[in-house]
Protein backbone atom coordinates (compact mmCIF):
# COMPACT_ATOMS: atom_id res chain seq x y z
CA UNK A 1 0.00 0.00 0.00
CA UNK A 2 1.51 3.38 -0.99
CA UNK A 3 2.26 5.89 1.75
CA UNK A 4 -0.26 8.67 2.33
CA UNK A 5 2.40 10.77 3.99
CA UNK A 6 6.15 10.47 3.63
CA UNK A 7 8.57 12.63 5.62
CA UNK A 8 12.13 12.39 4.33
CA UNK A 9 15.09 13.54 6.44
CA UNK A 10 13.45 16.59 7.98
CA UNK A 11 15.60 19.24 9.65
CA UNK A 12 14.55 22.50 11.23
CA UNK A 13 17.00 25.06 12.60
CA UNK A 14 16.33 28.13 14.72
CA UNK A 15 19.59 29.96 14.33
CA UNK A 16 22.23 27.41 15.29
CA UNK A 17 19.80 25.32 17.32
CA UNK A 18 18.60 22.15 15.55
CA UNK A 19 15.03 21.58 16.75
CA UNK A 20 14.35 18.67 14.38
CA UNK A 21 17.26 16.45 13.39
CA UNK A 22 16.97 13.99 10.46
CA UNK A 23 13.40 12.79 11.08
CA UNK A 24 11.92 10.33 8.57
CA UNK A 25 8.73 8.24 8.68
CA UNK A 26 5.69 7.19 6.64
CA UNK A 27 1.96 6.97 7.29
CA UNK A 28 -0.42 4.64 5.45
CA UNK A 29 -4.18 4.21 5.33
CA UNK A 30 -5.47 2.38 8.37
CA UNK A 31 -2.57 3.49 10.56
CA UNK A 32 -3.00 5.63 13.68
CA UNK A 33 0.40 7.01 14.58
CA UNK A 34 0.91 8.19 18.15
CA UNK A 35 3.50 10.97 18.27
CA UNK A 36 5.12 11.42 21.68
CA UNK A 37 7.88 13.53 23.11
CA UNK A 38 8.82 15.50 26.24
CA UNK A 39 8.54 19.28 26.26
CA UNK A 40 11.08 20.85 23.93
CA UNK A 41 11.70 17.60 22.04
CA UNK A 42 10.74 18.98 18.62
CA UNK A 43 7.26 17.45 18.48
CA UNK A 44 5.38 20.70 17.89
CA UNK A 45 7.91 21.85 15.28
CA UNK A 46 7.54 18.55 13.43
CA UNK A 47 3.74 18.78 13.53
CA UNK A 48 3.87 22.34 12.17
CA UNK A 49 6.04 21.18 9.27
CA UNK A 50 3.67 18.30 8.48
CA UNK A 51 0.73 20.72 8.39
CA UNK A 52 2.55 23.12 6.08
CA UNK A 53 2.61 25.90 8.69
CA UNK A 54 6.40 25.82 8.97
CA UNK A 55 8.89 25.07 6.20
CA UNK A 56 11.67 22.58 6.96
CA UNK A 57 15.25 23.81 6.77
CA UNK A 58 15.98 20.64 4.82
CA UNK A 59 14.09 17.52 3.78
CA UNK A 60 10.86 16.76 1.95
CA UNK A 61 7.24 16.03 2.86
CA UNK A 62 5.04 14.24 0.33
CA UNK A 63 1.30 14.02 0.97
CA UNK A 64 -0.49 11.56 -1.32
CA UNK A 65 2.27 12.11 -3.85
CA UNK A 66 2.20 15.92 -3.67
CA UNK A 67 5.31 17.78 -2.52
CA UNK A 68 4.15 20.01 0.35
CA UNK A 69 6.62 22.77 -0.57
CA UNK A 70 6.30 22.65 -4.35
CA UNK A 71 2.56 21.91 -4.49
CA UNK A 72 1.14 23.28 -1.22
CA UNK A 73 -2.51 23.68 -2.26
CA UNK A 74 -3.21 20.13 -3.54
CA UNK A 75 -1.05 18.71 -0.72
CA UNK A 76 -2.95 20.56 2.02
CA UNK A 77 -6.26 19.52 0.49
CA UNK A 78 -5.38 15.97 1.58
CA UNK A 79 -5.09 17.09 5.22
CA UNK A 80 -7.63 17.54 8.00
CA UNK A 81 -6.26 19.21 11.12
CA UNK A 82 -7.71 19.63 14.62
CA UNK A 83 -5.44 21.60 16.99
CA UNK A 84 -5.50 21.04 20.75
CA UNK A 85 -7.89 24.00 21.13
CA UNK A 86 -10.16 23.90 18.06
CA UNK A 87 -10.79 27.37 16.57
CA UNK A 88 -14.54 27.32 17.05
CA UNK A 89 -16.98 30.18 16.55
CA UNK A 90 -18.97 29.83 19.76
CA UNK A 91 -21.80 32.12 18.61
CA UNK A 92 -22.69 29.72 15.75
CA UNK A 93 -24.63 26.48 15.92
CA UNK A 94 -22.79 23.27 15.05
CA UNK A 95 -24.44 23.13 11.60
CA UNK A 96 -23.67 26.79 10.88
CA UNK A 97 -20.05 26.39 11.85
CA UNK A 98 -19.59 23.24 9.77
CA UNK A 99 -21.25 24.92 6.76
CA UNK A 100 -18.76 27.78 7.07
CA UNK A 101 -15.84 25.33 7.34
CA UNK A 102 -17.11 23.39 4.31
CA UNK A 103 -16.88 26.57 2.25
CA UNK A 104 -13.35 27.16 3.53
CA UNK A 105 -12.45 23.65 2.44
CA UNK A 106 -13.72 24.54 -1.05
CA UNK A 107 -16.52 21.99 -1.21
CA UNK A 108 -19.00 22.27 -4.07
CA UNK A 109 -22.31 23.77 -2.78
CA UNK A 110 -24.12 20.54 -3.62
CA UNK A 111 -21.59 18.57 -1.55
CA UNK A 112 -21.85 20.69 1.58
CA UNK A 113 -25.02 19.30 3.16
CA UNK A 114 -24.13 15.61 2.62
CA UNK A 115 -20.62 16.31 3.97
CA UNK A 116 -22.04 18.01 7.08
CA UNK A 117 -24.52 15.17 7.68
CA UNK A 118 -21.74 12.60 7.32
CA UNK A 119 -19.41 14.45 9.73
CA UNK A 120 -22.18 14.95 12.29
CA UNK A 121 -23.08 11.28 12.18
CA UNK A 122 -19.46 10.05 12.40
CA UNK A 123 -18.60 12.38 15.28
CA UNK A 124 -21.73 11.66 17.31
CA UNK A 125 -23.14 15.19 17.08
CA UNK A 126 -26.67 14.28 16.00
CA UNK A 127 -28.30 15.31 19.29
CA UNK A 128 -26.57 18.71 19.47
CA UNK A 129 -26.22 19.81 15.85
CA UNK A 130 -28.74 22.67 16.25
CA UNK A 131 -27.26 24.00 19.50
CA UNK A 132 -24.88 26.93 19.90
CA UNK A 133 -21.28 25.79 20.24
CA UNK A 134 -20.93 28.02 23.32
CA UNK A 135 -23.53 25.85 25.10
CA UNK A 136 -21.77 22.55 24.40
CA UNK A 137 -19.58 20.65 26.82
CA UNK A 138 -15.84 20.49 26.27
CA UNK A 139 -16.19 16.95 24.93
CA UNK A 140 -18.77 17.93 22.32
CA UNK A 141 -16.71 20.98 21.34
CA UNK A 142 -13.76 18.66 20.74
CA UNK A 143 -16.00 16.52 18.53
CA UNK A 144 -16.99 19.62 16.54
CA UNK A 145 -13.28 20.34 16.03
CA UNK A 146 -12.75 16.83 14.68
CA UNK A 147 -15.88 17.12 12.51
CA UNK A 148 -14.50 20.21 10.75
CA UNK A 149 -11.26 18.32 10.13
CA UNK A 150 -13.01 15.45 8.32
CA UNK A 151 -15.65 17.45 6.40
CA UNK A 152 -13.79 17.21 3.10
CA UNK A 153 -12.98 13.50 3.70
CA UNK A 154 -9.20 13.97 3.78
CA UNK A 155 -6.87 11.01 3.52
CA UNK A 156 -4.79 12.24 6.48
CA UNK A 157 -6.14 13.54 9.80
CA UNK A 158 -3.80 15.28 12.26
CA UNK A 159 -5.06 15.57 15.84
CA UNK A 160 -3.14 17.56 18.44
CA UNK A 161 -3.94 16.58 22.04
CA UNK A 162 -7.60 15.76 21.27
CA UNK A 163 -8.48 14.69 24.84
CA UNK A 164 -6.94 17.53 26.86
CA UNK A 165 -9.36 18.77 29.52
CA UNK A 166 -11.90 16.00 29.03
CA UNK A 167 -13.43 13.80 31.72
CA UNK A 168 -12.86 10.01 31.63
CA UNK A 169 -16.14 9.28 29.78
CA UNK A 170 -15.41 11.95 27.15
CA UNK A 171 -11.86 10.61 26.75
CA UNK A 172 -13.20 7.11 26.14
CA UNK A 173 -15.67 8.41 23.53
CA UNK A 174 -13.00 10.42 21.66
CA UNK A 175 -10.66 7.41 21.65
CA UNK A 176 -13.41 5.26 20.14
CA UNK A 177 -13.97 7.92 17.49
CA UNK A 178 -10.25 7.99 16.65
CA UNK A 179 -10.14 4.21 16.28
CA UNK A 180 -13.21 4.32 14.00
CA UNK A 181 -11.71 7.07 11.83
CA UNK A 182 -8.47 5.11 11.65
CA UNK A 183 -10.11 2.42 9.50
CA UNK A 184 -10.56 4.76 6.54
CA UNK A 185 -7.84 7.37 7.01
CA UNK A 186 -4.25 7.75 8.12
CA UNK A 187 -4.14 9.54 11.48
CA UNK A 188 -1.35 11.28 13.35
CA UNK A 189 -2.19 11.71 17.02
CA UNK A 190 0.02 14.05 19.01
CA UNK A 191 -0.42 13.41 22.72
CA UNK A 192 1.23 13.42 26.12
CA UNK A 193 -0.94 10.51 27.28
CA UNK A 194 0.92 7.23 26.94
CA UNK A 195 -2.27 5.34 27.76
CA UNK A 196 -3.92 7.05 24.79
CA UNK A 197 -1.29 5.63 22.45
CA UNK A 198 -1.88 2.13 23.78
CA UNK A 199 -5.67 2.52 23.51
CA UNK A 200 -5.98 4.25 20.13
CA UNK A 201 -2.87 3.80 18.00
CA UNK A 202 -1.43 1.14 15.72
CA UNK A 203 2.06 2.71 15.71
CA UNK A 204 4.07 4.94 18.01
CA UNK A 205 7.06 7.16 17.59
CA UNK A 206 8.94 9.10 20.24
CA UNK A 207 11.00 12.18 19.50
CA UNK A 208 13.69 13.46 21.86
CA UNK A 209 16.08 16.36 21.31
CA UNK A 210 14.91 16.57 17.71
CA UNK A 211 15.62 12.91 16.84
CA UNK A 212 13.29 9.94 16.54
CA UNK A 213 14.38 7.46 19.20
CA UNK A 214 11.51 5.01 18.67
CA UNK A 215 9.37 4.21 15.63
CA UNK A 216 7.51 0.96 16.15
CA UNK A 217 4.16 -0.72 15.76
CA UNK A 218 2.12 -1.13 18.94
CA UNK A 219 2.50 -4.90 18.51
CA UNK A 220 6.30 -4.58 18.54
CA UNK A 221 6.09 -2.19 21.48
CA UNK A 222 4.03 -4.69 23.44
CA UNK A 223 6.78 -7.25 22.82
CA UNK A 224 9.29 -4.80 24.27
CA UNK A 225 7.03 -4.49 27.28
CA UNK A 226 6.62 -8.26 27.66
CA UNK A 227 9.43 -8.24 30.22
CA UNK A 228 8.27 -8.45 33.84
CA UNK A 229 10.44 -7.63 36.84
CA UNK A 230 10.43 -9.22 40.28
CA UNK A 231 12.61 -8.46 43.31
CA UNK A 232 13.66 -11.40 45.48
CA UNK A 233 15.28 -11.58 48.91
CA UNK A 234 16.69 -14.84 50.32
CA UNK A 235 18.32 -15.57 53.69
CA UNK A 236 21.26 -17.32 52.00
CA UNK A 237 22.96 -16.07 48.84
CA UNK A 238 21.36 -17.46 45.71
CA UNK A 239 23.22 -18.99 42.77
CA UNK A 240 22.69 -16.44 39.99
CA UNK A 241 23.85 -18.87 37.31
CA UNK A 242 21.30 -21.47 38.34
CA UNK A 243 18.47 -18.94 38.28
CA UNK A 244 19.57 -17.54 34.92
CA UNK A 245 19.26 -21.01 33.38
CA UNK A 246 15.51 -21.19 34.11
CA UNK A 247 13.57 -20.89 30.81
CA UNK A 248 11.84 -17.52 30.51
CA UNK A 249 14.30 -15.60 32.68
CA UNK A 250 16.05 -12.90 30.64
CA UNK A 251 18.43 -11.35 33.17
CA UNK A 252 19.38 -11.48 36.84
CA UNK A 253 20.79 -8.45 38.69
CA UNK A 254 22.65 -8.66 42.00
CA UNK A 255 21.46 -5.81 44.23
CA UNK A 256 23.04 -6.98 47.51
CA UNK A 257 24.40 -10.28 48.72
CA UNK A 258 20.93 -11.67 49.43
CA UNK A 259 18.76 -9.51 47.18
CA UNK A 260 18.36 -9.87 43.40
CA UNK A 261 16.19 -8.42 40.66
CA UNK A 262 14.99 -10.76 37.94
CA UNK A 263 13.76 -9.77 34.46
CA UNK A 264 11.53 -12.39 32.89
CA UNK A 265 9.15 -13.01 29.99
CA UNK A 266 5.57 -12.41 31.08
CA UNK A 267 4.38 -14.82 28.38
CA UNK A 268 6.60 -17.63 29.66
CA UNK A 269 5.82 -16.89 33.35
CA UNK A 270 8.77 -18.67 35.00
CA UNK A 271 7.82 -17.45 38.52
CA UNK A 272 6.50 -20.85 39.78
CA UNK A 273 9.68 -22.59 38.57
CA UNK A 274 11.79 -19.79 40.08
CA UNK A 275 10.10 -20.11 43.48
CA UNK A 276 10.44 -23.89 43.41
CA UNK A 277 14.16 -23.66 42.59
CA UNK A 278 14.85 -21.26 45.48
CA UNK A 279 12.96 -23.43 47.98
CA UNK A 280 14.54 -26.70 46.82
CA UNK A 281 18.03 -25.16 46.96
CA UNK A 282 17.46 -24.17 50.60
CA UNK A 283 18.18 -20.44 50.12
CA UNK A 284 15.03 -19.60 52.14
CA UNK A 285 12.81 -17.21 50.22
CA UNK A 286 11.97 -14.12 52.31
CA UNK A 287 10.56 -11.70 49.72
CA UNK A 288 9.15 -11.89 46.21
CA UNK A 289 7.85 -8.49 45.09
CA UNK A 290 6.67 -7.67 41.54
CA UNK A 291 8.11 -4.42 40.18
CA UNK A 292 5.46 -2.70 38.10
CA UNK A 293 6.53 -1.88 34.56
CA UNK A 294 4.47 0.31 32.28
CA UNK A 295 4.74 2.21 29.05
CA UNK A 296 5.74 5.19 31.17
CA UNK A 297 8.78 3.22 32.37
CA UNK A 298 9.72 2.39 28.78
CA UNK A 299 9.29 6.03 27.77
CA UNK A 300 11.50 7.27 30.62
CA UNK A 301 14.09 4.55 29.94
CA UNK A 302 14.32 5.51 26.25
CA UNK A 303 14.67 9.20 27.11
CA UNK A 304 17.43 8.50 29.65
CA UNK A 305 19.25 6.14 27.33
CA UNK A 306 19.35 8.83 24.65
CA UNK A 307 20.61 11.67 26.85
CA UNK A 308 23.95 13.10 25.62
Amino acid sequence: MPALLEAQRLYRYYGKHCAVNDVSFTLRQGEVLGFLGPNGAGKTTTMQMLCGVLAPSAGRIHINGFDLLAQPIPAKQQLGVCPDTPPLYRELTVVEFLAYCAQLHGLNPRQIRPAIDRAIQRCGLTTVHRRLIAHLSKGFQQRVGIAQAILHNPDIIILDEPTVGLDPLQISEIRSLIRELGHDHGIILSTHRLSEVQESCTHVQIIHQGRLILNESIAALNQLMDTGIVQITTRLEADVGLLSAIPGINAVENLTENRIRIHYSVTSNPIPRLTETIINAGWELQELTPVKKSMEDLFISLIRDNEP
